[in-house]
């Protein structure tokens, strides 16, 4: 469990091979392990294969991919490396196949970003079920692994929002021996070596991170210390608050530093759910970012775009793990919620591989993570932690044993700009304003903090900075766990006297979310208003998307928040979520006498002023007009 990850020895300028004329040009007589993967094969640490595969090849073994294989002709992709040695790999890719597939509003996606040219159909609903089986079907005999965030999220019963059901764990659906959830990167190799000494599969029952499935008499009769019985599947699906109920033990349980033993009965199996592993030592993540990836797409692909790659293809990565806990966010659940950082000379290692790439003009466009300004932060006493069940280690409010120093971040971002092929970096992804403008108390921390701020507005945005408020109103905030909408005014007052005083023309750019569990239509009508008096015309919106596997999702499927098993009022219909919508569009004139009907049907003629002062509304739905009121002072802009 705590073996390092060997450095490997291959050299930087060849891929895994993907045909037996790659393997054979390599010198291989046979193949240890076989990837199957949704995604195209780019040989770079953001993607989960390459991650894999080179991980299992550091550690000695032939590891082969096969990216995004045909499961619609005489399944020759499946069969070409024939039998390997130790075992078959599946995933789905880097995003779950229906998320990929579809849009919140279930209409089939156009295009798919982790294909040459974004071409759409290049792989299967469900490719971790849909692989498995025909892998089965012509390998009856042979060990299969799923892992990915598809198997991942899905490694319980849980609610399909494109099918509108309760889902058992997909254990049941695709025949696999094993299913690793999280990042995998020692779990697998700890597979391997167990395998590769002739221990069987089904004998592998101990692993951390991993899920199996069982007789149902294998699991405990009653919880204990190390283990939790979670409701049956079938008790889920007659009894929505069993399901709601069972998520907040998963929740807990994947955010701790020694977690319990899930068990969830399907019939006559079980599913095991093994605890989490601790977040990877510095060692550990920096050995698996150094492996020897090309950092490209494989030469298959010569002559296409692959529309992920060219998104993070100069852009690095400092580390893993979120403990914002957004009640929307997979990212705890398959990452964790301690933050693994990397060296900083690993960075900036990779840095510098990043300048001699092709292409490369000069520009790092995100020296980032899940979120952008969380490396290196962590607990000031751990043995806390180690008792902690929050979820989230900023909301309702920073943990006051949270250390958010951001002062290693700015000796990174220095740092990388002292290197002479950079001329700038750019923090490209999420920033928890909240984390930079908390106030510790501690002069050194708070001083080092602001000046974080400071540089980051005036040094690294790429004229626009994104942040993710989400929503305006407290209710819908208190649901999404994410903070006050004031914290977004004080950031934005720090942002413009940045702007000001460094004579810079840059633009914040905010996300939000409409028919979040918890949000009324009227939520919406105040959103639409404070945003207006920003004078912002908003363009980063969606609509809420229920993916597996997250707090907001249990609520909408249950209709119970699992931490109090209280209702929770959640739009659900395409007319409720249209009606929510449109507030965003509120400077669109298509959009006006629509939310004028319908802020007069909520008797709020006070927020129809404050949307369009001056202007008069016949109502189409009531045949009566509006008459414009003056706006309160407590509506006023504030800046």
């Amino acid at each position: 469990m705590d073996k390092e990850i060997a450095p490997g020895r291959l050299s930087p300028d060849r891929w895994l091979p993907t045909s037996v004329k790659e393997m054979k040009a390599l010198g291989w007589d046979h193949v240890d392990v076989v990837l199957f993967s949704g995604d195209a094969y780019v040989d770079h640490p953001s993607f989960g294969a390459a991650v894999i595969g080179r991980t299992l090849q550091a550690s000695g073994y032939n590891v082969a991919i096969v990216p995004q294989p045909n499961w619609q002709d005489d399944l020759r992709d499946f069969r070409k490396f024939g039998k390997p040695r130790l075992f078959f790999g599946v995933s789905a890719g880097a995003m779950d196949s229906m998320v990929n597939h579809y849009t919140a509003n279930r209409r089939k996606r156009s295009d798919d970003a982790y294909t040459p040219d974004g071409r759409h159909g290049a792989r299967p609903d469900y490719p971790t079920i849909v692989y498995s089986r025909i892998l089965r079907d012509i390998f009856p005999d042979t060990p299969i692994i799923a892992g990915g965030i598809e198997a991942s999220m899905r490694r319980l019963s849980h609610y399909d929002y494109w099918q509108d059901r309760l889902r058992p764990s997909i254990l049941l659906d695709a025949p696999v021996d094993m299913l690793i959830y999280g990042m995998g990167e020692i779990p697998v190799v700890e597979i391997a070596d167990r395998i590769s000494d002739g221990q069987p599969v089904s004998s592998l029952t101990d692993i951390p991170q991993t899920a199996l499935l069982l007789p149902a008499d294998a699991a405990p009769l009653t919880d204990d210390d190390h283990n939790i019985l979670l409701s049956s599947f079938e008790r889920c699906l007659a009894d929505k608050k069993s399901q709601a109920s069972n998520f907040k033990h998963i929740e807990q349980q994947s955010n701790r530093v020694s977690g319990s033993v899930l068990w969830q009965r399907h019939g006559d199996k079980v599913v095991k759910i093994n605890p989490m592993l601790p977040p990877m030592t510095t060692a550990q993540i920096d050995a698996s970012f150094d492996l020897p990836y090309t950092r490209l797409p494989h030469p298959r692909y010569r002559g296409k775009r692959i529309p992920a790659f060219e998104m993070i293809k100069f852009s690095v990565n400092m580390h893993r793990g979120c403990f914002g806990g957004c009640a929307f966010c997979t990212i705890s659940a398959h990452q964790g919620k301690f933050i693994a950082s990397r060296s900083k000379e690993s960075i900036l290692n990779e840095v510098r591989q990043v300048t001699r790439m092709p292409g490369f003009k000069g520009y790092i466009s995100d020296l980032g993570g899940p979120s952008a300004n969380m490396y290196r932060m962590g607990g000031k006493d751990t043995s806390v932690c180690a008792k902690c069940l929050r979820p989230s280690c900023l909301h309702p409010k920073p943990c006051p044993n949270l250390d958010t120093d951001h002062t290693p971040l700015l000796e990174i971002y220095r740092e990388v700009d002292a290197i002479p092929a950079v001329k700038k970096s750019f923090i490209g992804s999420g920033v928890r304003y909240d984390l930079s403008m908390h106030v510790t108390g501690d002069p050194a921390v708070d001083a080092a903090n602001r000046r974080y701020n400071e540089e980051l507005i005036a040094r690294h945005v790429s004229g626009r900075l994104k942040v993710a408020p989400e929503h305006t109103e407290p209710s819908v905030l208190q649901l999404m766990r994410k903070p006050s909408f004031d914290k977004f005014y004080d950031f934005k007052r720090i942002f413009d006297s940045v702007n000001s005083r460094h004579g810079l023309n840059q633009q914040l750019i905010p996300y939000f979310i409409s028919s979040h569990p918890g949000c009324h239509e009227i939520d919406m009508a105040q959103l639409a208003v404070k945003t207006r008096h920003l004078d912002m015309h908003l363009e980063q919106v969606q609509d809420f998307t229920p993916t597996p596997m997250t707090l907001s999702t249990e609520i909408f499927y249950t209709g119970y928040h699992p931490y109090t098993l209280q209702r929770v009022f959640t739009p659900r219909t395409p007319q409720e979520k249209l009606a929510q919508r449109k507030y965003f569009f509120w400077y669109d004139r298509a959009y006006r006498h629509d939310i004028a009907d319908s802020l007069l049907r909520l008797k709020r003629p006070d927020l129809l002023a404050e949307l369009f002062p001056g202007q008069r509304f016949a109502s189409t739905a009531r045949g009566h007009a509006s008459s414009p009121t003056k706006p309160q002072n407590k509506s006023k802009k504030r800046y």
